[in-house]
């Protein structure tokens, strides 16, 4: 499941073991969730999963599960 992949993303680029992410996981969630990290975490999942982002995907994020199906579409249309 994509959420059991991002999890160890969160963790490395948020710096902390303890983060658990769930579908409703928010930026405010995160005390570490600043703009910067933001697009360390883009970058981190791009590479990961192999994927592009576009500026509209990630302008319209507002939690983890909107991230996980932004993720779900670009992987099933390689």
């Amino acid at each position: 499941m994509t959420i059991e992949k991002l999890t160890p993303i969160f963790r490395d680029v948020f710096e902390n073991e303890e983060i658990d992410i769930n579908l409703e996981t928010k930026a405010s969630d995160i005390e570490e969730w600043d703009s910067i990290n933001h697009i360390y975490l883009i970058v981190e999942i791009e590479k990961i999963f192999k994927i592009k982002f576009t500026t509209l995907q990630i302008q319209k994020w507002e939690n983890v599960n909107d991230i996980i199906t932004d993720i779900d579409k670009l992987v099933n249309a390689i």
